[in-house]
């Protein structure tokens, strides 16, 4: 398949659902070779193997980005097979208990906070090296709207996320000027996602977007030339 995004190799976290696996679908229709990780193999298997129907590319990479050493090891085993790696497209995250701030639940809250924070650096750290390697790298963050605009209950999913976005945006003014790495974060707003249903129960799944349109957004995107630091939200309707 070619398209855009032929010859250029791929990453995206929590890509066995949702919008990590319709992005990485849209990246694989426009050419890319697109490594797919996440937790669940089957999952996995499932969108690898309906990007190779649509004539694209993909590999699976199982792994649980809160095991010790698990990003290191993805790492080497994609640098084994790639020189560089040009999108990077940071998905996965846990969304806690939705509780008081007196009331999170520390272990859970632990898991989250690996998972959307220490993760992330670890990801950044891990891929740095291929990124630089790449002539026109392009790293997006998945955030919340919670991020900046705190909300009761939310604390321990929008504390996460405000970590998360502070990390890139300091990855990005800490790249400009020596590598040809520009970093986003797209906040894709009110989504038919697994998490969405999980915090609001009584949402009708047909009355917001589906991931395919945040997808093709997140395409779009990676191949403007906006500016490293860019932020922006899905908020259009299908």
């Amino acid at each position: 398949m070619s398209g855009a995004f032929e010859g250029q190799v791929a990453l995206v976290t929590g890509a066995s659902r949702g919008i990590g696996a319709a992005t990485a679908m849209a990246l694989a229709a426009k050419g890319a070779h697109v490594v797919l990780t996440g937790r669940d193999t089957k999952a996995l298997e499932a969108v690898e193997e309906a990007i190779f129907q649509a004539g694209g590319a993909a590999t699976i990479a199982p792994v649980d980005l809160v095991e010790p050493d698990g990003i290191a090891r993805l790492a080497t085993a994609i640098q084994q097979r790639w020189d560089k790696l040009d999108i990077l497209v940071i998905n996965a995250a846990i969304l806690p208990e939705l509780t008081s701030i007196a009331d999170i639940d520390q272990r859970v809250f632990n898991k989250a906070l690996t998972t959307n924070v220490l993760a992330t650096q670890a990801l950044i750290a891990n891929f740095d090296g291929l990124l630089k390697k790449s002539p026109d790298a392009r790293v997006i963050g998945m955030t919340t709207t919670v991020a900046q605009s705190p909300r009761a209950f939310w604390g321990a999913y929008g504390a996460t996320k405000a970590a998360f976005e502070v990390l890139l945006d300091c990855y990005a003014q800490e790249t400009r000027n020596i590598a040809k790495i520009r970093v986003a974060i797209v906040n894709p707003g009110a989504t038919r996602t697994a998490m969405r249903a999980r915090a609001y129960p009584g949402e009708p799944p047909a009355s917001v977007k589906p991931p395919e349109v945040v997808a093709d957004r997140l395409a779009a995107l990676l191949g403007e030339s906006f500016e490293t630091g860019h932020r922006e939200t899905v908020n259009q309707l299908p």
